[in-house]
């Protein structure tokens, strides 16, 4: 008899709002797009990363991109009308997300910060990202991602 699956926080907001999504479990040694994505059986053009960035004012950001992907800051920072924006320092991370680096996931953070998807994901039927632990993803159709946190689209790759 197998255990139990352990829910993550991510899991239970999707469930919360009554939304369909897939869960995996994949070796959490690995963080590399393309092995994290043969794990769970994604094309890895459908595997997104959550990025965490602070604005020159002070506003604090996320942006998911493609995980074989980089984030552009330029585009970025015009993306949300912010002048310029940096990578939030990896020892900020769990204080102000309550994620820690690899685990990042855009669905309950401890505030919910504006997010922007790179444009492709528009277009996907899913798109899979971090169920809020290192080795655990979800799978999410990105429109009903939109009913759960407020997200925009924009080109912010490079």
């Amino acid at each position: 008899m197998s255990k139990k699956e352990t829910k993550t926080n991510v899991m239970r907001v999707l469930e919360q709002h009554k939304i369909p999504y897939g869960s995996y479990a994949c070796d959490n040694m690995t963080t590399n797009a393309r092995e994290v994505a043969k794990g769970v059986g994604a094309d890895p053009q459908y595997l997104y990363k959550t990025l965490v960035t602070v604005a020159k004012s002070g506003e604090h950001y996320v942006f998911m991109v493609p995980a074989e992907n980089e984030l552009d800051l330029k585009k970025a920072a015009a993306a949300v009308s912010e002048k310029s924006i940096e990578m939030l320092p990896q020892k900020e991370l769990l204080p102000l997300t309550g994620y820690v680096h690899g685990g990042c996931s855009p669905i309950g953070m401890k505030k919910q910060f504006t997010t922007t998807i790179h444009e492709n994901a528009a277009a996907a039927p899913t798109i899979f990202f971090s169920a809020g632990k290192i080795g655990r993803q979800v799978s999410v159709a990105p429109k009903d991602l939109e009913s759960v946190i407020p997200l925009q689209y924009a080109d912010i790759v490079k």
